[in-house]
This record gives structure tokens, sequence and C-alpha cells, in this order.
């Protein structure tokens, strides 16, 4: 299944010379793969993959690998002049044994009966409508990915080993056994070292993934021997047709073997498995693919999120309240950084996306190839006027009470005659999620406080100044007219008596720049609301 149509390029020549030596990680990545084929030249095909355990919902780190991938598709196609076919393969890892019940998900008595069966073969917990639990998380990692327009096409590790795909490579695995047994058991303890096999036989009574030792193989006959571990019983199977299901790293090897994976990255808690699943691929016979490690995403508490507990932001929470635009940047930004994947950093991440977005028409190539933009979007931003921050939105909201776009709407047009949710479409777009972030996250921690003897003749004389300037007076006049009234107060260091505004009269440790926050208010507005704080009405 494809997501969209390949991008269209810009291979203009000032691209393609600023692509040689751009120092974003995306073209750092794409170098790696120049580089691996400098030599033999490139294949008919560059295969990049992102690997998915469909045994929790999708969340948002899938989405990350995802995105980041693409971006260095991108810049590969650039380096390469989109010379040679690229694909990038989303595999859903579906026959794995299901190993433990998600806590976020219903039905927990009944799919802890079905605890080792392959996940395409337990029952889907939320309704009748997919064949199982892993066509159900499948269907909503695609519905995700195809939301947000990515090239790709998805597979399925159930239909790949049943319908004979990886049958070549499990027999080459056969061959080699003993060099992979030599791979993986000086890293396992004791115990499971009497039980590791490669090969993972699906138990032709139960239809468990089983994690039995081998007790004979035969590499002429394509088949191995264990026995049943309730029923003592010998057991010979093929390795083929989906009879057995391979270890993880083992897997992981022989997919990239069987494919022909250029590059893969993952996160750097696999660090180690990658290097295993390397040196196993190399003794299939192939060179395992590039890649980079990137750091995991963290919770409100700083731990790692995961998919079956359900911990940290979703994709559709993040998608409540800011745009996916504002979703990719985050996961462009310092890959190789742990980061808080929190609400608290949405706001910020929504202006930080309009500001490189804004900057991209005055950049030359290469700046262009810097900004995060223009990864995001594959090469073409499409320019949008956002006159006014998210940050200003909210704290508009805030300051208005404001439960629909129309109210909020009324205050924008002091900002400027020409701005509408017709002229601006982007900023409307803004506007509602503004009012959903500032009900759910803001109001509810909101804390007024009384003004100390200080601080209210200081905001009685901001009232008094404000109410003798024209109405109609820019953010400049206004902002000067704020920093006066500090000076003239005794505020040494301005940024206490800012704080005391934000304190004081929006209930909250910071806040915007108060010049340009009273011009799109109001004056008048602005006038009300210093009364109503210094009478009292905000602390109840």
């Amino acid at each position: 299944m494809t997501g969209s149509i390949l991008t269209p390029l810009d291979l203009s020549s000032d691209i393609v010379s600023a692509a040689q030596s751009a120092k974003s990680w995306t073209f750092e990545e794409a170098r790696k793969l120049v580089k691996r084929y400098e030599k033999t030249g490139y294949p008919d095909e560059v295969l990049f993959e992102t690997g998915y355990g469909p045994s929790g919902l999708p969340h948002i780190g899938t989405f990350g690998e995802v995105a980041r991938t693409t971006m260095v598709r991108h810049a590969f196609r650039v380096l390469s002049e989109d010379k040679v076919k690229t694909r990038l393969l989303c595999f859903s890892d579906d026959m794995d044994g299901f190993r433990k019940v998600p806590t976020n998900v219903p039905n927990q008595e009944m799919l802890a009966g079905f605890i080792g069966k392959p996940l395409s073969r337990v029952p889907d917990p939320f309704s009748n409508e997919y064949e199982s639990f892993a066509h159900h998380n499948n269907a909503r990692l695609r519905d995700l990915l195809d939301r947000f327009g990515f090239d790709y096409e998805f597979a399925s590790s159930t239909d790949y080993y049943t319908s004979g795909r990886f049958d070549e490579m499990l027999l080459k695995m056969l061959e080699v056994y003993d060099d992979v047994m030599e791979i993986i058991l000086p890293t396992l303890g004791e115990e499971r070292r009497a039980t590791y096999s490669p090969f993972l036989p699906v138990c032709h009574r139960t239809g468990n993934v089983l994690q039995v030792p081998i007790i004979d193989r035969d590499v002429e006959r394509g088949t191995i021997i264990y026995e049943d571990p309730e029923t003592g019983e010998r057991v010979e199977t093929e390795v083929t047709g989906g009879k057995v299901k391979c270890q993880w790293k083992a897997d992981w090897a022989m997919r990239w073997a069987a494919l022909g994976v250029a590059y893969e990255m993952a996160g750097k808690d696999l660090i180690d498995s990658v290097k295993l699943s390397s040196r196993i691929c190399r003794a299939l016979g192939k060179r395992p693919p590039e890649g980079f490690n990137y750091e995991l995403f963290l919770d409100e508490g700083g731990q790692k999120i995961s998919k079956s507990i359900g911990n940290g932001l979703t994709i559709d929470e993040w998608l409540t309240y800011a745009s996916p635009d504002s979703l990719s940047l985050f996961m462009y930004q310092k890959p190789k950084t742990a980061k808080r994947l929190y609400f608290d950093v949405i706001p910020r991440t929504v202006d930080e996306y309009f500001q490189h977005l804004r900057g991209f028409e005055g950049q030359d190539a290469a700046q262009r190839l810097q900004n995060p933009t223009w990864h995001i979007h594959s090469g073409n931003p499409e320019p949008v006027d956002m006159p006014v921050t998210f940050a200003m939105l909210l704290n508009l909201v805030s300051a208005s009470n404001a439960d629909d776009k129309d109210i909020l709407w009324g205050f924008i047009s002091n900002y400027g005659s020409d701005i509408s949710p017709e002229t601006h479409p982007k900023l409307d777009e803004m506007v509602g999620y503004a009012i959903r972030y500032f009900n759910d996250f803001v109001k509810p921690n909101k804390v007024f406080r009384a003004p100390n003897d200080q601080e209210r003749s200081a905001i009685e004389d901001l009232g008094k100044r404000l109410g003798a300037l024209d109405p109609a007076s820019d953010a400049e006049t206004i902002q000067t007219e704020v920093f006066s009234v500090g000076k003239d107060h005794g505020f040494e260091n301005l940024r206490e008596w800012f704080q005391a505004l934000y304190q004081i009269l929006l209930g909250q440790d910071q806040g915007p720049r108060f010049g340009s926050f009273i011009a799109i208010y109001g004056i008048e507005k602005t006038h009300t609301m210093i009364d109503e704080a210094l009478a009292g009405k905000f602390l109840a």
C-alpha cells in the first residue's frame, strides 16, 4: 500500500551544489548511502525500511521513525540527483509472538488467553472489524501514515513468511546456523543459552510461537527438529512457508538480507541489537544497511514512552492541539537528543515552525537546506502569512475567556483590517488549536495573585497612561509606555515588572511581548482587565 506520490524534486544547480556540503543531519545520513555505492555504482533500487511491532497501538515514536527516514530519503534523492529509484518499506513484525497484554486496550482477560500466538492470530480487542489485533494496529498505522501523506509501501511479516518471500534466506539461515549461534550465544545468560535458537517453530497443535531449543537440523531437507514442550513429541518442521518465525535479532538480519535493505534507523536502546543483527546479516552473505541511532522520547516523568503502556503524548493528542507540520518539526530537531514529549512542548514548537517557514523565502540555497521546513516539506514548503504567534493566541484566549473562534477573531482584527479567517485560513486553524489547548492545559493551571504596594501603584499608573494613548497606537508605542512605567516605579530588573503583569493580570509566570498583546487585545479591554485585577475579581 502506498501513501502518496513521491514529491518532485528541485534539482536546480544551486540546490545540487549546496547539497554537497549541507551540514544537516539528514544530509550527513544520506552521504552514508552515497559512499556505500561509490565503488559499485548505484543499484536499480535503494530500499529504505522502518520497522514496527504491532503488539500495541502505534505511538508517536513510530511516526518519528517514518518521518525522519523520509527526510533522509529526500536528502539522498537530491545528492544522487534522483538517478536511482528509492522505496520506503514500512514493515510490521505481526508474526511475532504475543508476549504480554498491553495496559491501554480493552478486553484484557480475553487477550490473556492468546499469549504465545502470533500477533496476526490474536483477536482484535476493540471490535470485530479486523481479522486480528495485528490487523487492527496495522490499519491504525497505515491510516496515520496516509494522513501525513508519506510515500511508503506497507509490508506484513505474516504475509512475507507464509508467501515464501523469505524462504531462500531462511534456508541460508539454516545453512549458517552455527555461525549465527556463535554470534548470539555469548550475549545471553546461561539459562537463555540453553534454549536459544534463531528459529522459533510455530506449533502445529496450538499455533503458538515456541521458544524451544533445536535438537537437530537437516540442511538438505530444509528442516529442524524440536521437542514439543507439552507432549514431549519430537517434531520435524520445515523452516519455510511460515512454519517458523525467526528470533527478532536474527529476523531483523534475515529481513535486511532477503530484501536488500540499504538504510534503517533505530532507537538508541537498540545499538547492541543493530551490531548483532549486522553481524548475522554478514554471515548470511549480505551487507547490512546504513543507519543511525536516535535518542528516545520521554514522557512527563522522564520515562521512555511505550506503546504497551501508552504513556507520553499520542499522535492524536498532538494533532488535537497543533498542526501536523509542527509535529514533523519536533521530529526533525536534534534526533540524537533525548526530549520530553509532552503537552508543554507544543506551543513553542508551533511558533518555531512558523518562524522557520517565514525565514525560508529570503534564504539562499545553502540556508534553505539548513531550514527544517525544507526537510519537512521535501524541499517545497508553501509560504504562510502568520501575523500572530501561537503563544499570543493562547494569551488572547486567556485574557478574553474566548470559547469560540469568532470572539478571538474580534481581537485579532485589531491587528489589521485585512486579516480574516478567509484571508488567513492557517491562522484560523491555529485559533481553533489555541482555544482547545488553553481550555485543557492552561486554564486549569492559572493562578492569579494580588499585587504588592509597588506593583499596585505601577499597574494603576499603567492604566492611566494607556487611557491617555490613542486607541490606534501601535505595539511599539505601547511597549515603550509599559517599559517607562516599570522604570518610573523603581523596578531595577524589568523582568520582575513584566512577570508581575503576567501573574496579576493573566495568572501565569510568563507571557507575550506586552505591547503586542495590548495592541491586539485592545487598550480599552486591557484597561478593564487592569481594573478588575486590582479590584481582586480574578482572585476568586
